[in-house]
């Protein structure tokens, strides 16, 4: 019998000019495939300065996925590079918001992470 492989509920678009890399995420950033986008972001941080996390189709988040983003944004400011979420969609600022983190991000958007909805 064929095995039939295993289709990814994230996937991950790289995109680079110069320094800066921008990662366009599709689909869930859910328990289970969170160290994709962390191995791929890590990655990208000792020779990236601006690092843009695009969640234009980013269509769901949980805990795991929101403790990712914090881990990254950690990450990247100790290897001297930015990190900026951009295109944030409304189920996902909701999420934010109940979470609080609504307000820690904005309080990272200050010491150098820009969050743009």
């Amino acid at each position: 019998m064929p095995e039939i492989a295993a289709v990814s509920p994230l996937t991950l678009d790289v995109e680079r000019n110069g320094d800066v890399a921008t990662v366009k995420c599709h689909g869930k950033l859910v328990l289970g495939v969170c160290d994709v986008l962390t191995s791929k972001v890590r990655a990208l941080i000792p020779d990236t300065k601006r690092i843009v996390l695009d969640l234009t189709d980013l269509k769901q988040m949980d805990s795991m996925g929101l403790g990712t983003i914090v881990r990254l944004y950690a990450s990247a400011k100790t290897g001297g590079s930015c990190l900026v979420l951009v295109n944030i969609g409304p189920r996902i600022r909701q999420l934010l918001g109940i979470t609080n983190l609504l307000s820690v991000l904005t309080d990272m958007c200050e010491q150098g992470v820009t969050i743009r909805f």
